[in-house]
């Protein structure tokens, strides 16, 4: 069975980050490769040149990278919103995966997740955490959600010395 993961990174860090503690993004595809049988990750983000190194380090790591170019906002913040892309990969790609495991706690996905469940192509939501999770992305993904903070311990980056 060939199982492809799509995960909305700036979701995921953003809202691990709330919970107070940072995930191994290496444990993570471990994670994925060992619990839901994940061959391919894709991993979206906003495509900043001074983080050039923090992607190499997640190609290294097993990610397959799909970089968006952002925009600068006046008060220094980034804009850099990858959820259109998503969509089209996860629908793009489906004849080459069996199940589909979306990583995200996004409200605007609950109509993929709806698409690809119809289509017997949805494996699970990993959401981080209930209280960042969208209402209506829980009530699309049903029995299929489980939340990132109930492996805080499998997932947590380790302090380094």
């Amino acid at each position: 069975m060939t199982n492809y993961a799509f995960i909305d990174s700036q979701n995921l860090h953003q809202s691990i980050k709330a919970l107070g503690w940072k995930i191994d993004m290496r444990r993570f595809r471990v994670y994925l490769k060992e619990k839901y049988g994940v061959s391919d990750a894709f991993l979206f983000l906003g495509l900043i040149p001074k983080f050039h190194g923090l992607y190499r380090q997640l190609g290294s790591g097993g990610y397959r990278l799909v970089l968006k170019p952002v925009s600068f906002l006046p008060n220094g913040g980034v804009k850099g919103n990858v959820d259109t892309e998503i969509v089209l990969h996860a629908i793009d790609q489906m004849p080459n995966y069996d199940q589909a495991v979306l990583v995200s706690g996004d409200g605007d996905f609950a109509s993929l997740v709806r698409y690809l469940d119809d289509r017997k192509k949805l494996e699970m939501v990993l959401a981080p955490s209930p209280r960042s999770c969208s209402v209506l992305l829980e009530k699309a993904a049903g029995t299929k959600i489980r939340f990132l903070h109930e492996q805080q311990v499998k997932l947590k980056k380790k302090r380094t010395p």
